[in-house]
């Protein structure tokens, strides 16, 4: 536990940390919100409200870097007035739009969606020295399990007791509520020495074979995550058990923090790339369980294990291979790539549990992340293999690895 004191001692660690959890809350219960909306009170269906979600998710992946681009040139807090006031402004007037000006808004509001993730994970880069951005990038992906594990739910208890009216309403107090508070304390994105240097890099030069690689294998990672929250859902009503599903996912949220725990208390690093290999591997036999809930939660938990220290190996590569003045851009990238993951693998998982059978969704999921563990690979080998002879490789990184 050492290194969880060191990295909670240095100055202005905790209190990012517990602000940026609450922070993402309201982006957690902002999916299950909008469902709701869409599909009980307007009556639409659960179509119709993914197809909001996936416009809406298109605008966030196009989004995400663009205001990491503002941070990088302008600093925070121009970025912070620009998204509070006009995502809070989409949710204050979302209960009064037709579902078409929902399609058109969601798109839009998607692009101006706060980036509490994107900001925590600046803020840890420049806080936290090198050495202890593992420990640390573990305590916020345990934060991120926790932000999803409390904000859908609040969602759903403000819609069914109240409306789903007033939980759009929540919504938009809560963004400005935290984005106030983010403008407030105003947490450092640079250090005082990476403030020093001035220069800008082009994107041609810090976007490697290697960075897209880790940001591929944060998509990977998310893809896997998001086909098992949807095979777990069709497990349990294909045994008749699907009111056990939520102590299933939580019990899977909690394996995944505990592994976060482990990894960050680690003496080093492990290779992203073989982090991700293991978690495709473990989640391809889940399926295989059948029975019971319980049954089907055991199995779940090695794979569990592995989710929390794979996102949290994304975010440690790359504040270490972008440069400081495209930090904000590069952490951007990495929202969009964890974006389109679970664009991509909800739906993908989805479309095979409908025509096959449930175990044939969690077998996609495991499938899909050891591809892109391989790809990774092959991009940074590529990078390797086109580097001049005698040219330094970077620091802290093993030759041929994503990590």
């Amino acid at each position: 536990m050492q290194l969880y004191r060191r990295t909670l001692a240095l100055p202005g660690v905790r209190t990012l940390l517990v602000l940026v959890f609450f922070a993402r809350i309201p982006a957690t219960a902002a999916g299950m919100a909008l469902t709701l909306h869409i599909a009980v009170t307007m009556d639409r269906g659960y179509g119709a409200a993914g197809t909001v979600g996936a416009v809406a998710t298109i605008g966030i992946a196009l989004g995400a870097p663009v205001l990491g681009r503002v941070v990088d040139r302008y600093g925070l807090r121009p970025m912070l007035v620009i998204t509070t006031i006009g995502e809070a402004t989409f949710w204050v007037f979302a209960r009064f739009m037709s579902y078409p000006l929902l399609l058109v808004c969601g798109f839009l509001g998607g692009m101006l969606v706060l980036p509490a993730m994107s900001i925590g994970r600046q803020a840890i880069a420049a806080l936290v020295p090198t050495d202890l951005r593992r420990t640390a990038y573990s305590m916020d992906s345990v934060s991120t399990e926790l932000s999803f594990m409390v904000g859908p739910a609040a969602a759903v208890v403000v819609a069914t007791q109240f409306s789903t009216q007033t939980a759009l309403v929540a919504m938009a107090v809560g963004i400005a509520v935290v984005g106030t508070a983010l403008f407030v304390m105003n947490p450092a994105v640079r250090s005082e020495a990476e403030k020093a240097s001035t220069e800008r890099i082009p994107r041609r030069v810090w976007l490697t074979p290697r960075l897209v690689g880790v940001l591929l294998v944060g998509a990977g990672a998310v893809f896997i995550l998001a086909g098992t929250e949807v095979a777990i859902v069709a497990q349990m009503q294909h045994s008749g058990e699907l009111s056990w599903t939520s102590v299933v996912v939580i019990v899977w949220s909690a394996g995944s923090a505990v592994g976060g725990l482990v990894y960050g208390a680690l003496a080093r690093s492990y290779r992203q790339v073989t982090l991700m290999a293991w978690l495709g591997v473990l989640t391809i036999p889940i399926g295989l369980a059948g029975g019971s809930w319980w049954s089907l939660m055991l199995v779940l938990l090695p794979a569990a294990f592995l989710c929390a220290p794979t996102i949290a190996a994304t975010g440690e590569e790359v504040a270490r291979l972008a440069p400081p003045a495209a930090r904000g851009e590069a952490t951007g990238l990495q929202s969009s790539a964890f974006t389109l993951g679970a664009a991509v693998g909800a739906p993908s998982v989805g479309f095979v549990v409908d025509h096959a059978s449930p175990g044939w969704g969690f077998a996609l999921a495991g499938v899909g992340g050891v591809l892109v563990a391989a790809l990774a690979w092959l991009l940074a080998a590529r990078q390797r293999d086109r580097a001049p002879a005698g040219t330094a490789v970077e620091p802290g990184t093993r030759a041929g690895s994503v990590s």
